[in-house]
């Protein structure tokens, strides 16, 4: 089962990578926020999966790290959008 899992996170890791495209490419500000978003949330189901095949709890706090991270980013994005309502 161990290999399973580093193999769907090697998968999910792939599909991070191919969603690069999106940030480096993206027609607007949001498009490459909404990637960023993804890839955030790609890193930290890889993380989880690579912490269940491997039985590492250390890797687990990397991954909830990585999802306040992202957070706190949407937020950011969220407040330095020029035009909105205050």
């Amino acid at each position: 089962m161990a290999e399973f899992l580093l193999l769907a996170s090697g998968g999910v890791m792939l599909t991070v990578v191919a969603g690069l495209w999106r940030v480096l490419r993206g027609p607007t500000d949001a498009d490459r926020m909404m990637a960023a978003q993804l890839l955030g949330t790609g890193g930290i189901a890889a993380l989880l999966l690579l912490a269940a095949g491997m039985g590492n709890g250390a890797i687990v706090d990397a991954a909830l790290s990585l999802s306040v991270l992202a957070a706190f980013a949407s937020v950011a994005f969220a407040l330095a959008v020029p035009g909105r309502r205050r």
